[in-house]
């Protein structure tokens, strides 16, 4: 095996085989993903107790949920980290993003009034947006050709267990009402506390250093996005994944929310119930798509193809059965194996494989910021929506699940099983 700096840039490294040092690599870029979907879920199971505790109005709510690592924080964040990861590495990015993030996390645990809780929120969504392009550039970077999506993967993994934790600790923490709640995001402070000391021994990505050595200031400009083969992948990418998290976003924030607010469970219950969709999450990561995302282009396509069909389904039941715990046991249950196959996964590891290395980091942090503007704004809406019925919503989602699922399975690239290298060559040939 080549040494610890050269891990993944080699040939030899090019294979199959995932060496300690990358799996340990990963777990800890990965906690990005953690804090990501962790804070977004914690603010989930919070907002109504945040809405009677601080007397927040429908409004409010939907303001608070745009601002924050759902939506425009994330994507402010994600603009800005996206891109100096490229021009300064990702070492410069993630070393120091999480102190930012835990200062905005205690600030929601410790908050009081309305001002504080929204201004904890924007700053945990900028640190948290920061983070997500170049932890993921990094995984991307350091994995074997033929295992980069099982790596990518278990990024995805980590994305279902944060809200997993947070759910749990905010079911068993529910009797002490909003307490229990600060306590939730007390917690997100430790693990960032913890990561960011234990991610002071990751090295810089061999990858970058090498293409920020090798290639011209000319070749790094950000209008080399919007040329050719990267602007074809940069629409194709921000596609698939804009019209997937409007659906993912309004599942993570607001599903105890309109549960408990249509009457059709406790908070307990739909806290409960949303901490199963993410358990199943994680089981069909593992089994599924840590499994299959490596094997070959035509398995890609039919794990697309079959998720997006149950994703869509997902939400279509809404419109044809009553707003009941059992169908929503079954949304959940459709959305849950659908996501692992035909969402964020797949998402990143097509946005690693796509772009060029001097490049990958802005070209994510388009791509995941406008899929967050996107959603900040038709967050707004959410709560109004919702305040009819669950059929608007759905009906919507089932849209915007639809444009996701046919782009994303008509249009997806041929690049399983080959270097990032291989890739960037014959994208800049053709």
């Amino acid at each position: 095996m080549a040494s610890t700096e050269a891990v993944g840039t080699g040939p030899a490294d090019d294979g199959g085989t995932i060496s300690r040092q990358q799996w340990k690599w990963a777990i800890l870029a990965g906690m990005a993903s953690y804090i990501d979907a962790g804070s977004i879920v914690a603010l989930s199971a919070g907002l109504s107790l945040f809405q009677s505790e601080l007397g927040l109005s429908s409004g409010a709510v939907g303001a608070l949920a745009a601002i924050g690592p759902n939506a425009l924080g994330c994507a402010l964040g994600a603009f800005i980290g996206g891109r100096l990861g490229d021009k300064l590495g990702r070492k410069r990015i993630y070393k120091y993003d999480l102190l930012v993030y835990a200062a905005g996390v205690l600030m929601i645990a410790l908050s009081f009034n309305s001002p504080t809780l929204f201004i904890g929120t924007f700053i945990v969504g900028v640190a948290v947006g920061a983070d997500v392009p170049a932890s993921l550039a990094l995984v991307g970077e350091f994995s074997p050709a033929k295992a980069r999506g099982k790596l990518l993967g278990f990024t995805h993994l980590a994305w279902n267990a944060g809200p997993l934790v947070v759910l749990l600790l905010a079911f068993f923490l529910a009797p002490l009402g909003m307490l229990g709640i600060r306590i939730v995001f007390l917690h997100l402070v430790l693990v960032a506390m913890v990561t960011w000391a234990l991610r002071q021994g990751l090295t810089e990505s061999p990858r970058w250093k090498e293409a920020a050595a090798s290639q011209a200031p000319v070749q790094q400009k950000l209008r080399n996005l919007f040329r050719g083969a990267n602007l074809r992948a940069l629409v194709w990418t921000v596609t698939i994944y804009a019209f997937w998290n409007l659906a993912a976003g309004t599942k993570g924030i607001f599903n105890p929310y309109i549960i408990k607010s249509l009457d059709a469970g406790s908070q307990a219950v739909s806290v409960g119930l949303t901490a199963l969709g993410f358990a199943l999450g994680i089981v069909a990561t593992w089994v599924l798509f840590m499994r299959l995302a490596d094997r070959s282009h035509t398995i890609r396509k039919r794990m697309w193809g079959v998720g997006a069909l149950m994703q869509v389904t997902a939400f279509a039941i809404y419109l044809v059965l009553p707003f009941t715990i059992p169908v929503i046991i079954g949304n959940i249950l459709f959305w849950a194996v659908g996501a692992a196959l035909a969402g964020e996964a797949m998402y990143k590891v097509f946005s690693q494989e796509l772009f060029p290395t001097i490049l990958r980091g802005t070209a994510q942090g388009l791509t995941f910021g406008t899929a967050r503007v996107l959603l900040g704004i038709w967050s707004f809406f959410v709560p109004v929506l919702a305040s009819t019925g669950i059929e608007p919503v759905a009906g919507l989602l089932v849209v915007f699940l639809v444009i996701s699922g046919a782009v994303g399975y008509f249009f997806m690239p041929d690049t399983s099983g080959k270097s990032l290298e291989q890739i960037e060559s014959e994208r800049a040939t053709a």
